[in-house]
């Protein structure tokens, strides 16, 4: 791999902003013309990278999910230890401590260097104000395609959120064979507000990166229960999480001071298909639940 990959991937003519937003064909070809050359860059980019920085890698998990999970996988019929640390703070709204708050310097560490490594990578369009974020999978066109990240990444989907997902939502089960992920960099005076919605996903998976000490008002997610109308504003604390059904509606509240940092991570069937409201909900043992689909990527993007 040559320096110049990185170096042209730096210099680049880029669609603007607004193309990008409004998916300006000429912006599809940007993207599929320069795959090969921004795989390649973020490969030299995080080769290059110094060996002193932090380490992007399961220390990242909060300890004790962490251990519970390690040990589901070794033995599923210890998956109870891993469900008790979840508490449901809203109707099929769940929470708990998902990255290590001593550690989590290392993924923001990370993530901030990428945000300053000049890769062209493309924003979410679903949110039309965010200007810091970036898709993460790579069935997405101008995703982070850099190594150390994608092995992190899969980690987080394949041994965490999905096993997870089926033991809190068994409806799931076969509808969460597909993953999907994005950041959010909601900021002060910039980004207002994302309006009520619900998710073409299976299972969402919302993470605060935001560190200890880095503090913002506003920005809660306020989530809707469709029988009772009632709606609940739930807050972040540094490396918490929150997992739902993606059909429960939600919506973020505005930002008035500071920034809140996250990763918003989704799970689906094949080519976007999602469990049927009142369906029978497959019986299916631990074992089952703590394996990898042999579903390949199907290359199905919601956007």
């Amino acid at each position: 791999m040559s320096q110049t990959s990185l170096h042209h991937a730096r210099t680049i003519e880029r669609p603007s902003r607004e193309a990008m937003l409004q998916r300006a064909p000429s912006v599809q070809r940007f993207w599929t013309e320069n795959k090969e050359l921004f795989a390649e860059a973020w490969s030299e980019w995080d080769s290059g990278r110094s060996g002193g920085s932090p380490a992007l890698d399961s220390s990242v998990f909060d300890p004790r999910l962490r251990d519970a999970v390690e040990a589901a996988w070794v033995d599923p019929t210890k998956e109870s230890n891993v469900k008790e640390l979840w508490k449901e703070v809203f109707p099929g709204v769940y929470r708990t401590q998902f990255f290590n708050v001593d550690q989590l310097h290392a993924l923001r560490s990370y993530m901030d260097a990428v945000a300053e490594a000049e890769i062209p990578l493309r924003p979410p369009y679903g949110i039309v104000l965010n200007r810091g974020g970036a898709m993460l999978d790579p069935r997405s066109e101008g995703y982070l395609a850099a190594p150390t990240f994608q092995a992190f990444y899969q980690e987080l989907m394949n041994r965490y959120m999905r096993p997870v997902s089926r033991l809190l939502f068994p409806d799931v089960a076969g509808f969460d064979t597909q993953t999907f992920g994005f950041s959010i960099q909601w900021q002060e005076n910039k980004d207002t507000s994302l309006r009520p919605h619900s998710d073409a996903s299976a299972v969402t998976l919302n993470i605060n990166l935001n560190l200890p000490g880095e503090d913002y008002s506003g920005s809660a997610v306020s989530f809707i229960d469709p029988a009772t109308r009632r709606i609940e504003k739930l807050t972040f604390e540094p490396g918490t999480a929150l997992i739902h059904h993606g059909s429960v509606p939600h919506a973020s509240e505005p930002i008035t001071s500071g920034e809140r940092f996250n990763f918003v991570l989704w799970l689906y069937g094949e080519h976007g298909q999602l469990p049927i409201e009142g369906a029978p909900v497959p019986n299916i043992d631990p074992a089952e639940r703590w394996s990898l689909p042999e579903t390949k990527n199907d290359g199905f993007a919601p956007f």
